[in-house]
C-alpha cells in the first residue's frame, strides 16, 4: 500500500475512483498487483558520483506477467524524499511494448564517473537522489501535481500510479515501509529478478549492486508458480575470450580499458550482497608464468546477476576497466557456474624489499605465514579496518633513529571487513575483548585488493588476534620514589558543551568518569594537565571535585594559571597537598610565541627541605592551518610549525634555567629525534623516559598506523640524579577510539567507566627522590 503521513484518503473516494477509472488501487487498503502488471525492478540514483559504477542515474522497469503491455503513454515521475517539490516536476514519458519477463531501461541524469550503462530504451534527465526518494511509474504522460507528502495525492490520482517504490527515508511507499536506503555503490532492487511484488516496499526491495537490464536482457518470465531454477540455463560451451592475466597486464592498469571481455576462473571471495562489496573475487587455475601479471580479478557483480559461492568455477562477461586503481569488471553482463575448483593461496612475505609493489597480487588469493603486529584501528569502527605491520609495530620516522618511512610503507597491510558500510552494527574485533595496538595474527588469508589508494586484504577465513599486548591494569613502578609527578593530555576537558569536548551531558559524564579513573590510577602527587578548557578555574575545580569525590575529600588541590594563553585550551597543575606544598607563586612566560604559554610551579615535599619545579607544556600542533614560511612543512617529517615550536623550546629553555631543579613535562608535539626536543636536550634537559623506558614501550600516541612520543618527561642535570623511574602507562593510544566517551557512533555496549580510551594520549610517569 500507499503510505503518507499526512491525511488519510476517504475509502470510499477510493473507491469511487477505482469504479470510474477500473484500476487497481494501491492506497490505504491495497491489492495485489494485476497479472501483466508493469513494475520498477530497479532504482539507482548514484550514477556519477564519488566511487559510483557507472555514470548516469537509472530506472529499470520490468513486465512481471502474462502478457506484453504497450507503454505508450505511460511515464516514469520522480520526487524527492521529503521536499515540496510534485511528481510533475520530473517526468520521463515512456514508449514501446514490454514482453513478459522483459526490461526497460531509463537512462536519467548523470556524470562523468563510472562505466557507460547498457544501451538505454528510454532517455529522461532527472536527477535522482543517491540515498532516497520516490518513483512513481504513471499510467499517464500527464505530470502528477502531488508528492505523498507536503502535497498529498488524491484519489485520482493514486489510481494513476501503476506501482511506486519510495526508498530511504521517503514519506510515501507502498506497505509497511520504504525500501532500504541506497547510496553511489547501491541500487534499490526489486527481488527475484524483478518478480517480488508483495506491494510492500521493504519487504520486495534491497539495496544491492546495480546491475542494469534493458530490453535486449535474455527475457526472463516470472510464472505462475515459483520455478525451482529461475535463472537461466549457464552458457558452459562459449570460451573466455582472454585470460585474467591478460586483462590484469603487467603494469598498474589494465591494457584492455572500456573492452568487454570474457574470463575463467574459480571464486575465492564471495563479497556479493549490497551490505558487502557488490562482487566477487576469480582467479585463474592456470597460471600464465609472468610473474609480473596478476591471476585474479574482482567481477563488480551483485546477487541479481548471478549468486555464487567460493569454490564455483565461473566464466565472466564484462567491461574491463579501472576503477580507483583497481583491475575489474564492470558492469558484468553475464556469470555463467560451470562447476567447481579450487585455488591454494599464495604464500607472501609482507616485509618486501624497496621498489616492490604489490600490484602482481591484485584481486589474488594470498596467505601471510608471518606474525603481523596490530598497527592502527583508527578507522575500525567506522569501516572495519585494521592495519597491520611485518617486523612488530611501526614507529614515527622522527621518534628514533633507523626508521623510515618508506620502510614502513613496505611492512604494513590494511585489513577490510568485506564491506562499504560505514559505522556497522557489529564492530569486527571488538568481542569478547576489544583489539589492542600490539596484539599480533599469523597465517593472515584472504583476497588481496586495492581501494581508496591502499592495498587492502579482504579475509576469506577468520582473523584471530592473539593478546600479546594485554592491558595494564596499573601504571609499572617507577622506583623508590616519594614524589610521583605525571602528565596527561585530556583529549579536551570542557564543561561547556559542544565545543572542543563533549556534546551532550552524557558525554560529559562519561567523558569525566574516564578521567577520573585515569588520575585515579596514576596516583601521582603533581599532574600536569593539557586540554584544559579555558575558562578561569571552572574545568579543572570540576575535574578535580570529581577526583576528590572518589579518593577523598581535600586530596587534590589546583594551582592558579598567572596567564592562561588566548587558545580555547590551556595547561593546568593539581597536586596533593598532604604530599607537596607550592613554594612561591606558579609562573609563566610572556613570549608571545605562545598561544598556550607554559605553567611553571617549584614545590618542596612535605617535611623535605629541596625544591623542584614542574614546567607544564603544549607546544603548537602540526596541523598546518595558515602555516607559512618557516613555519609551513619543511617535508622533513616534523610537519608544520616546527619553527615555532623550537623557538617554544627555547623559550621553556630559558624558563627551565630560571627555576629550581626543573623537570619539563607536557605535549610537547614534538617526536624524539625533532629539532625541539633536540634543543630542549642541548640546554642540559634530558629525557627519562629514554633513560627508563624500554624502546618497543616509548610512545604515547599513534598517528597514520605509527607510534611515537609526543608526551616527554625531561629533567635538569640537577634533578636527574633524583629520578627514581619512568614510565607510559599504555591506556589509551592502543585502544580503539570506539570506546572513548562519544556516543555518537559509538556502541552503547563498549563503553566501561574505566581508564582506558581517557584520552588519545598516554600519560607520563615519573617517580622523584626527593631530600
Amino acid at each position: 500500500m500507499l503510505r503518507t503521513p499526512t491525511a488519510r484518503v476517504a475509502a470510499a473516494a477510493v473507491s469511487a475512483a477505482l469504479l470510474a477509472g477500473g484500476l487497481v488501487a494501491l492506497g490505504a487498503t491495497s491489492a495485489q498487483a494485476a497479472p501483466g502488471d508493469v513494475v520498477i525492478s530497479t532504482v539507482y540514483g548514484g550514477g556519477g558520483n564519488s566511487g559510483a559504477p557507472f555514470t548516469h542515474d537509472y530506472v529499470e522497469l520490468f513486465n512481471r506477467g502474462s502478457a506484453s503491455v504497450e507503454l505508450g503513454g505511460w511515464s516514469v515521475q520522480y520526487a524527492s524524499a521529503t521536499g515540496t517539490g510534485t511528481f510533475a516536476s520530473n517526468k520521463v514519458d515512456v514508449t514501446g511494448t514490454l514482453a513478459p519477463g522483459q526490461y526497460l531501461l531509463i537512462r536519467m541524469s548523470g556524470g562523468t564517473t563510472g562505466s557507460p550503462l547498457p544501451a538505454p530504451d528510454v532517455t529522461g534527465s532527472p536527477a535522482l537522489s543517491a540515498t532516497a526518494g520516490k518513483v512513481a511509474l504513471v499510467r499517464s504522460t500527464q505530470g502528477l501535481a502531488c508528492n505523498g507528502g507536503s502535497a498529498p495525492c488524491d484519489a485520482t490520482q493514486r489510481a494513476q500510479i501503476a506501482d511506486l517504490v519510495g526508498y530511504g527515508n521517503a514519506g510515501f511507499y507502498e506497505g509497511g515501509g520504504a525500501a532500504p536506503a541506497t547510496s553511489n555503490t547501491t541500487a534499490a532492487v526489486r527481488g527475484s529478478g524483478g518478480c517480488a511484488d508483495t506491494d510492500d516496499n521493504a519487504a520486495d526491495f534491497s539495496a544491492a549492486a546495480p546491475t542494469p537490464r534493458n530490453s535486449a536482457t535474455p527475457k526472463a518470465p516470472c510464472g505462475s508458480t515459483p520455478d525451482p531454477d529461475p535463472e537461466p540455463r549457464p552458457d558452459c560451451t562459449t570460451p573466455a575470450s582472454h585470460k585474467i592475466s591478460q586483462v590484469q597486464g603487467s603494469g598498474d592498469s589494465t591494457p584492455l580499458a572500456g573492452r568487454t571481455v570474457r574470463v575463467e576462473g574459480v571464486v575465492t571471495g564471495d563479497f556479493q550482497r549490497g551490505d558487502q562489496l557488490g562482487g566477487f573475487y576469480l582467479q585463474d587455475t592456470a597460471p600464465d608464468g609472468d610473474p609480473a601479471t596478476s591471476e585474479g580479478l574482482f567481477a563488480y557483480a551483485g546477487t541479481s546477476v548471478t549468486d555464487v559461492k567460493v569454490g564455483d568455477r565461473v566464466f565472466v562477461t564484462g567491461r574491463a576497466v579501472e576503477f580507483n586503481g583497481l583491475t575489474e569488471l564492470s558492469p558484468v553482463t553475464s556469470v555463467d557456474v560451470c562447476g567447481t575448483g579450487t585455488v591454494e593461496p599464495t604464500a607472501y612475505d609482507l616485509a618486501r624489499g624497496d621498489g616492490t609493489k604489490l600490484e602482481h597480487l591484485e584481486n589474488m588469493l594470498v596467505t601471510f605465514p608471518e606474525k603481523l603486529t596490530a598497527t592502527e584501528h583508527y578507522q575500525l569502527g567506522r569501516y572495519g579496518e585494521v592495519t597491520v605491520s611485518a617486523g612488530g609495530r611501526l614507529y614515527q620516522p622522527t621518534d628514533r633513529p633507523g626508521v623510515t618511512q618508506a620502510g614502513n610503507d613496505r611492512r604494513r597491510l590494511l585489513i577490510d571487513d568485506g564491506s562499504n558500510v560505514q559505522n556497522p552494527p557489529a564492530v569486527p574485533f571488538t568481542s569478547p575483548e576489544a583489539l589492542r595496538l600490539g596484539d599480533t595474527v599469523t597465517g593472515l588469508t584472504g583476497v588481496l585488493t586495492y581501494g581508496f589508494s591502499k592495498y587492502r586484504l579482504q579475509p576469506t577465513r577468520p582473523v584471530a588476534f592473539r593478546r600479546d599486548n594485554p592491558r595494564p591494569a596499573a601504571p609499572a613502578p617507577v622506583g623508590a620514589a616519594n614524589v610521583k609527578v605525571a602528565s596527561f593530555n585530556t583529549l579536551n576537558w570542557f564543561t561547556t558543551l559542544d565545543q572542543r569536548g563533549a556534546d551532550t551531558a552524557q558525554e560529559q559524564e562519561r567523558q569525566l568518569t574516564k578521567l577520573v579513573a585515569a588520575l585515579k590510577g596514576l596516583d601521582a602527587d603533581v599532574v600536569g594537565l593539557m586540554e584544559v578548557e579555558n575558562n578561569s578555574d571552572t574545568a579543572v575545580k570540576a575535574l578535580v571535585d570529581r577526583l576528590n569525590a572518589a579518593v577523598g575529600a581535600g586530596t587534590y588541590a589546583w594551582g592558579r594559571n598567572p596567564n592562561p594563553g588566548t587558545d580555547a585550551i590551556h595547561v593546568a597543575l593539581i597536586y596533593r597537598p598532604a604530599k607537596v606544598r607550592p613554594v612561591g607563586q606558579a609562573v609563566s612566560s610572556e613570549d608571545a610565541v605562545f598561544e598556550r604559554p607554559p605553567l611553571a610551579q617549584t614545590f618542596r615535599r612535605v617535611g623535605g627541605g629541596e625544591p623542584f619545579t614542574v614546567i607544564v607544556n603544549h607546544f603548537k600542533s602540526k596541523s598546518c592551518g595558515d602555516a607559512t614560511g618557516p613555519d609551513a612543512d619543511q617535508g622533513d617529517g616534523q610537519g608544520c610549525w616546527n619553527a615555532r615550536r623550537v623557538r617554544q623550546a627555547q623559550a621553556v629553555a630559558a624558563l627551565a634555567g630560571s627555576v629550581p631543579h626543573p623537570l619539563v613535562i607536557g605535549d610537547l608535539n614534538s617526536y624524539g629525534e625533532e629539532d625541539p626536543i633536540k634543543t630542549l636536550r642541548a640546554a642540559g634537559l634530558a629525557s627519562q623516559t629514554e633513560r627508563f623506558v624500554p624502546a618497543a614501550g616509548r610512545y604515547s600516541y599513534v598517528f597514520d598506523g605509527q607510534a611515537g612520543e609526543l608526551d616527554h618527561v625531561l629533567a635538569a642535570r640537577s634533578l636527574a640524579k633524583r629520578v627514581t623511574g619512568a614510565t607510559i602507562w599504555h591506556i589509551n593510544s592502543d585502544e580503539p577510539t570506539i570506546l572513548d566517551y562519544n556516543t555518537e557512533y559509538n556502541p552503547p555496549s563498549l563503553y566501561r567507566p574505566d581508564a582506558f580510551r581517557a584520552s588519545d594520549h598516554d600519560p607520563v610517569l615519573i617517580g622523584l627522590r626527593m631530600h
